[in-house]
């Protein structure tokens, strides 16, 4: 009973430590601390998203096909439209510009195609931009909080005490390490995102080839 009343009495003191670090950070801590909230929301709202529209149903190539060159379009639109993914949404646009010329619905498929890349990519901008703007907020920290030390300095004369260095001290090196610590995290995270886009949009260009071979094949 006493070693976990101890043990406790550790877990609350270093909680406390890391709230005065981070308080003795300054100003600064305010945006990076603001930044961090905005990464991860971003990445686990990215996440998700495109977790979802990574999904392959294997079958719905073979029923758009089956469908297509059995001249049943209104079957094959219900499937797309039941399947609420953007493969299906790039395969809708070009069964509904069946009869117009190959180019014409290819350039229509591409462009929705567009569109969709982009619904995937939204937000992932900001991610890349806390990457590196975190850790320069960081290094401004590091910048003010040195300037606050040399300037207790100069101004202590012949009085001078670590306690008046400590406070400038702290924002230098706790910012940075904030700003760092954001930063790391923001990049890695855009960096997966945007692997996993880049896997959709491959599947995407694979489902766009085979359904205009499959308009050739039925021209």
């Amino acid at each position: 009973m006493d070693i976990h009343f101890v043990l406790l009495q550790a877990v609350e003191q270093q909680q406390l430590d890391f709230i005065e670090l981070a308080i003795k950070g300054g100003w600064v801590m305010a945006p990076i601390l603001m930044l961090s909230f905005i990464a991860v929301f971003i990445f686990i709202e990215r996440f998700f998203a495109v977790r979802r529209a990574s999904k392959v149903d294997n079958h719905f190539m073979s029923n758009i096909r089956e469908y297509i060159l059995s001249n049943r379009t209104d079957a094959a639109i219900a499937l797309c439209q039941a399947s609420a993914i953007p493969q299906a949404r790039l395969i809708e646009k070009g069964i509904k510009r069946i009869g117009a010329p190959l180019s014409d619905i290819q350039t229509a498929i591409e462009n929705e195609g567009n569109l969709e890349v982009a619904r995937l990519e939204k937000g992932l901008a900001i991610l890349a931009m806390i990457a590196g703007g975190a850790p320069m907020l960081g290094f401004l920290g590091t910048v003010t909080g040195m300037v606050r030390a040399f300037f207790n300095m100069a101004n202590a004369g012949n009085n001078l005490d670590i306690q008046l260095l400590s406070s400038g001290i702290y924002e230098a090196m706790v910012t940075t390490i904030a700003g760092l610590i954001v930063g790391i995290i923001a990049f890695f995270g855009y960096n997966m995102l945007v692997a996993q886009v880049q896997r959709v949009v491959f599947h995407l260009e694979a489902s766009t080839m085979e359904f205009m071979d499959m308009l050739y094949a039925k021209k």
